[in-house]
């Protein structure tokens, strides 16, 4: 018989999908009041060839996607609470033929 950790990895998932969420976020808020898109430096206009509208639009579908992931972490900790630490299962051995 072999353990094996269970709430641990669903643990380490949340956290994961918290730092994500986290990092996209604050990109998302930093993009809708100090960011402009790459193009304003290559373009003879600022705004020529994506507009405030569209840049608007994409920094608040960032903050939506982020705030989600934070919300998938917060639901993946609420689902480890359910789970058992450890779970016991016959060890199994590797299989020499990859065919």
């Amino acid at each position: 018989m072999e353990k094996v950790k269970i709430r641990g990895l669903v643990r380490i998932a949340g956290w994961i999908f918290h730092v994500w969420g986290g990092l996209v976020a604050f990109k998302g808020l930093y993009d809708s009041f100090f960011g402009e898109p790459e193009a304003n430096l290559y373009s003879p206009e600022k705004w020529e060839f994506v507009t405030q509208e569209q840049w608007l639009r994409w920094s608040g579908f960032e903050i939506a996607y982020g705030l989600a992931c934070i919300g998938l972490g917060f639901a993946c900790w609420e689902a480890a609470k359910r789970l058992p630490d450890w779970v016991e299962r016959a060890k199994q051995t590797p299989d020499p033929n990859f065919s």
